[in-house]
């Protein structure tokens, strides 16, 4: 039986982070894979979806006619832009590959990186079962981290069958834009795909939305901002409703939706996207056998440090990614296998902090999110103050033509001014977002925020001019754009 210091389950973006942290601290290192390289992330998540995002803004940008251009004779093969996808995310396993590979065969001191494909289930707190192509293999190690990740939720009565009826696994599955699409679910990875293929203009996207707006989680600016961006973009959204059947036909699918008001509607598409959510990976790797058990949802729960909650006496087995219930985003796994990592060689200095960890959610335009929102701060009973700065009013954004966008900005309504959160949209919201996710790590006032200089012309300056208005030393004032700068507070 092969002995390794760690055994790393799970090559998605914790997993394989985890990995080779483990391999800078000179360990004996095994990673196990179920499928691809990568994970779901790879091929079917975060990696292949912003790549054909980028090629819808780009199609998208090119049929444009407002801005002095025209392109003649455009149009769009579903299978270039496919193949385009799976190049980007090859590009990516490859990488990953070539890494593993370079370290494979390196100096037993210096610690090794070894890869083994197959399903890995626990025999005992030192051991695990890989399962390959009907054999199987016994591994030991003294310590393991569990990064196995997520996998689509599944539409009670609804079969997927990846070809008319999928989910975000079979995108790569279609062969031509549908002509037709209804896509069953509003949160960020469905209303994403709605933004996809209405950019491309080849497909009518119709949006399930149970509630009454889209991303519910967010506050209702923000999902009605999404809402009439996808409006505009051409999708017809279903607000309130609920899928009752799929019926197939051998040209089309028939869609059935009940609505809140008591009405229901027939509808014809040619594709259906299932996406509601994600479940975790976590019901076949044998947990049962070293007295761990999920929560009812599926989850592994951690401690802050990831070690696994009921862990018993002198087992080190952590969790990382998707699994721990966290949050379904890259950048958590990463931050959570490195820390697991860490944690396992006695390196971690300080305590994983989530107040900071920001998301980003590929819509037209995109938008991007760090710290807690109002919904969040009324809940946990936070005094607050906002602020809404539109990108109307500032230069480059001006200069792009590309003004749809905002920057809103939270800080706490206590006496200390604490930066909170920011919700921004438009054209470079992701670059905004790291330097408030770094205010907020280190507690900072907005008085310290307002001391930086930021240069011009940049998208930045919106949201120096956010802080501003709290302070009401903002260059243009909410009485002359009462529509575009706005400022209120909040109290329990």
């Amino acid at each position: 039986m092969l002995n390794y210091d760690v055994v790393v389950i799970g090559s998605g973006p914790g997993g394989y982070t985890a990995a080779i942290r483990a391999l800078d601290f000179k360990k004996h290192v095994l990673i196990v894979e179920a499928n691809e390289m990568g994970g779901a992330g790879v091929m079917h998540g975060a990696l292949s979806s912003k790549t054909m995002w980028e090629l819808s803004q780009d199609y998208a940008v090119a049929a444009s006619v407002d801005r002095g251009f025209r392109a003649s004779a455009l149009n769009v093969d579903y299978r270039k832009v496919r193949k385009s996808v799976i190049q980007a995310a090859k590009t990516k396993q490859l990488q990953m590959l070539s890494q593993i590979e370079s370290f494979s065969h390196i100096k037993s001191r210096e610690g090794s990186l070894s890869l083994k494909y197959g399903f890995a289930t626990f025999v005992d707190k030192n051991t695990i079962q890989i399962h390959h192509e009907g054999k199987n293999e016994l591994v030991s190690a003294v310590n393991f981290i569990i990064a196995t990740g997520s996998r689509p939720k599944e539409y009670p009565g609804i079969k997927v069958d990846q070809e008319r009826i999928i989910n975000s696994d079979g995108i790569l599955n279609l062969t031509s834009f549908p002509g037709r699409m209804i896509i069953i679910g509003s949160g960020i990875i469905g209303t994403e795909f709605a933004t996809i293929f209405s950019s491309f203009k080849q497909t009518e996207v119709h949006l399930l939305d149970r509630t009454h707006r889209v991303i519910p989680f967010e506050d209702t600016d923000v999902s009605n901002f999404v809402s009439k961006n996808l409006e505009q973009n051409g999708v017809t959204i279903h607000y309130t409703a609920n899928l009752r059947t799929i019926k197939k036909f051998q040209d089309h699918l028939e869609v059935i939706l009940d609505y809140e008001d008591g009405h229901s509607r027939v509808l014809e598409v040619d594709v259906a996207l299932i996406s509601i959510g994600r479940v975790p990976n976590t019901d076949k790797l044998g947990l049962e056998n070293i007295g761990i058990k999920p929560d009812e949802r599926g989850y592994i729960q951690i401690q802050p440090d990831c070690l696994i909650n009921d862990c018993p006496e002198g087992v080190n087995i952590f969790a990382a990614g998707d699994i721990t219930g966290h949050g379904q985003l890259v950048n958590i796994a990463e931050i959570q296998g490195r820390y697991a990592t860490k944690k396992i060689c006695q390196q971690a200095p300080f305590p994983l902090d989530y107040s900071n960890m920001s998301t980003l959610m590929f819509f037209r335009p995109e938008v991007a999110a760090v710290g807690i929102n109002e919904k969040q701060a009324q809940k946990l009973k936070i005094p607050y103050r906002a602020a809404y700065y539109s990108n109307e009013l500032v230069s480059r954004a001006i200069a792009m033509r590309n003004t749809n966008g905002f920057v809103k900005l939270i800080i706490s309504n206590d006496g200390t001014e604490k930066i909170l959160g920011m919700r921004a949209a438009g054209p470079q919201a992701s670059a905004l977002i790291v330097s408030v996710a770094h205010l907020i790590n280190q507690g900072n006032s907005l008085q310290e925020a307002m001391k930086l200089v930021h240069p011009h012309p940049s998208i930045s300056e919106g949201l120096q001019e956010c802080m501003r208005v709290f302070k009401n030393k903002s260059i243009y004032k909410p009485r002359a754009f009462p529509e575009s700068i706005k400022v209120w507070d909040w109290e329990p």
